[in-house]
């Protein structure tokens, strides 16, 4: 009869024998597995010194466009706002304060004349400010003496927006004749009045009406409220446009995606023919297009500037650049 140590031996034996078959089974796999995955870490190591060198000369070639833009982007926009004044309004705390200097440096460039900084609040935009602002709205003496605003809406935004049109805008002038801008004592008491709610705040020591508007703009909106904010956004460009002659809103490719302001107004058909957009303020040839744009914007044209879907990459250049250049 055969013992439980003779059984015990058996298995030993037999689990010995299955291990040592493993062992010497994956050892000659593991030869050719090893030296398969040595040949692809090879192969990506090289993938990725290749992809490097290319990025590298992608970035060079771009650090050289944009030093070229720079270079002559005076040039390109000298005399194309001569005599003319620009408004600017920062659309969120995300616009490059660069960007903002830049663009003030170009216009300066192109013969116009900045006639100060307005800096609009998440409150401006914000539903929840709607109660305020319509209280302060029906305030007797809150409204400048000729200003009037429309009667045919009771819609927040789009009275708001036109307060601020009629005392930030010198009205769009006919052929031939001039037109009378908006007292300052107007400007001065809109603004201040709207700064004491806290939907805007005045960047510039002096603000006073300007013929064109500069919006600047940068990433999207998110949340249940973004389409209602963005909304709000359009109306009052829109009315800064009519109002003045002409309204250019400059953002990044975040304010052309969906959310964005540029991305906003390029799909609505009607506010895309009034404003004229660009979406890469953050690169020298943006806020050359920017600059530009309000050129177009004065001959009653609009469009799209930029990198995006159906956008032109820069605005027609006006028979009348270079004439300030040397000046």
């Amino acid at each position: 009869m055969i013992d439980f140590r003779y059984h015990l031996v058996s298995l030993i034996a037999v689990f010995l024998a299955v291990a040592l078959g493993i062992v010497i089974g994956t050892t000659a796999l593991n030869g050719g597995l090893l030296d398969n995955l040595q040949t692809q870490v090879s192969g990506l190591q090289e993938d990725k010194r290749s992809l490097e060198d290319t990025n590298q000369g992608l970035q060079a070639q771009l650090d050289s466009t944009g030093g070229f833009a720079e270079e002559v982007g005076p040039a390109l926009v000298a005399g194309t706002l001569t005599g003319r004044s620009v408004l600017l309004v920062v659309g969120n705390e995300d616009v490059d304060t660069d960007a903002v200097d830049e663009i003030t440096s170009l216009l300066g460039d192109a013969g116009a004349t900045v006639n100060g900084t307005v800096r609009l609040n998440p409150a401006y935009s914000d539903p929840g400010s709607a109660s305020s602002l319509q209280n302060y709205l029906a305030t007797q003496g809150a409204l400048p003496a000729g200003v009037e605003l429309p009667t045919e809406t009771s819609d927040t935004g789009e009275l708001v927006a036109s307060l601020l049109a009629q005392v930030l805008m010198i009205p769009r002038a006919a052929e031939g004749s001039t037109s009378e801008a908006p007292a300052t004592t107007a400007t001065a008491q809109v603004l201040g009045g709207l700064s004491t709610l806290g939907v805007l705040t005045q960047d510039s020591a002096s603000v006073v009406a300007a013929d064109y508007a500069i919006f600047l703009t940068s990433g999207s909106l998110t949340g249940d409220d973004a389409a209602e904010r963005n909304a709000t956004l359009v109306q009052l460009v829109t009315a800064l446009d009519r109002q003045g002659s002409g309204t250019v809103v400059s953002g990044d490719a975040g304010a052309a995606a969906d959310g964005g302001l540029v991305g906003t107004i390029r799909a609505d058909t009607e506010a895309s023919t009034l404003v004229s957009t660009v979406d890469n303020a953050n690169a020298p040839e943006g806020r050359i297009s920017t600059v530009l744009a309000l050129s177009t914007e004065g001959e009653g044209t609009s469009g799209k500037f930029g990198t995006g879907d159906d956008a032109q990459p820069v605005p027609p250049i006006p028979a009348t650049a270079g004439s300030g250049a040397g000046n």
